[in-house]
């Protein structure tokens, strides 16, 4: 899957990058461009290649800034269309015939971050073009960097803007902790300047940009627990479904760490009133294959508990290990509740696999109540 992913940036990406720059501007030397992009690419790595496409572009776009925008704005295709849930459709696809979308835009946006220092009123323009034909999360993050108060009355207005790309990048581009982008140190140890926006997104009528909030306020609870249990304090209060649902996933992380302040707010109580055992369906597992976990829970306690049942595997060393979501349920006193779940040991983008032992830790509440061991061959 890993390998897989890189090609989402390959010699079609170049050319087709070449050809709608060259249609929107007849002098654009796209053999000069290709003569820097293609040499190498496939020996590259995801997030180099798109760093190469990105000097292809400053060898061969103007050096007058508002121009080399105008051009890359001018070749970008219609903005991504929304389901009706607000989740963008055809994110992926990168070689429309109407223009560029997708995947190469990370490299366009990498350009523009390059130069935008110069001119950052035009930088942010250009970033909200290129946001709705994929997204410029990180793109942006540099001028967050460097020049914040230049940021912010734009980022408050985007977060008004009528398409819900443009919304959601006032978010996620903010975010203090954004994988694979800069990490913004100012707001990891303040984020109180993002918190409007946060307050102004947070029942919005797109799920993607809900779901940026959720993952804006986890990031948050990394570095100050305190405010997301004070946020989920005063915005759970007769919250509707989706609300709910994007302060649960904001709190995940602390809900996972066993955070009793957050657990409280959720009417959880530290661990389970109890017997918990977990048991695995087999003692080895091949990359590819799938580990059967079976989960028994026995409620000694005199009411109904309610439960966040989680699970973490974790390589032998620890390095690697993570935790997945399991159950929600409300156990009654008494009651014997099991749980079956297949966990499937596949690499993904984000996440390496480490052949041999590993430990699978059972956590109710934030509490490993139980673990349980196999081995993992290539």
């Amino acid at each position: 899957m890993a390998d897989a992913f890189k090609l989402l940036i390959n010699a079609d990406t170049a050319t087709h990058a070449a050809r709608h720059l060259k249609r929107v501007w007849s002098g654009f030397d796209d053999t000069a461009f290709l003569a820097v992009a293609l040499p190498g690419l496939d020996g590259l790595e995801f997030k180099a290649r798109a760093l190469r496409l990105a000097d292809a572009l400053k060898a061969t776009l103007p050096d007058d800034l508002d121009r080399a925008f105008g051009l890359i704005e001018s070749a970008l295709a219609a903005p991504l269309p929304l389901d009706d849930k607000g989740e963008p459709v055809g994110i992926g696809a990168s070689l429309s015939p109407q223009g560029l979308a997708g995947w190469v835009v990370w490299s366009l946006g990498e350009f523009v971050s390059r130069r935008s220092l110069e001119d950052p009123a035009r930088a942010l323009a250009c970033l909200h073009a290129l946001t709705q034909r994929f997204t410029a999360e990180f793109a942006i993050r540099r001028l967050l960097h460097e020049r914040p108060q230049a940021c912010w009355p734009t980022l408050q207005r985007w977060a008004q803007d009528p398409s819900a790309h443009v919304r959601r990048l006032a978010s996620e581009g903010s975010r203090p902790r954004l994988p694979w982008g800069l990490r913004l140190q100012a707001l990891v140890q303040d984020p109180s300047p993002t918190e409007p926006l946060l307050r102004a997104l947070q029942d919005d009528s797109s799920a993607y940009v809900r779901r940026s909030v959720a993952n804006h306020l986890n990031d948050i609870a990394k570095d100050h627990p305190e405010r997301v249990t004070a946020w989920v304090r005063e915005h759970l209060p007769s919250a509707d479904a989706r609300r709910q649902a994007l302060l649960r996933h904001a709190s995940r992380t602390l809900i996972k760490q066993g955070h009793v302040p957050t657990l409280q707010a959720w009417g959880l109580s530290p661990g389970l009133q109890g017997q918990a055992t977990l048991a695995l369906s087999t003692d080895a597992v091949r990359v590819g294959e799938s580990v059967g976990l079976r989960v028994n829970l026995h409620s000694h306690g005199p009411q109904a508990q309610a439960l966040e049942v989680d699970y973490a595997v974790v390589p032998d060393g620890g390095r690697g290990g993570k935790t997945f979501k399991g159950w929600r349920l409300s156990l009654a006193p008494a009651e014997v509740a099991v749980r079956e779940k297949q966990h499937p040991m596949r690499e993904v983008s984000t996440r390496r696999l480490y052949p041999g032992p590993h430990r699978v830790d059972l956590l109710v509440n934030g509490a490993v109540l139980a673990s349980a061991t196999f081995t993992l061959t290539p």
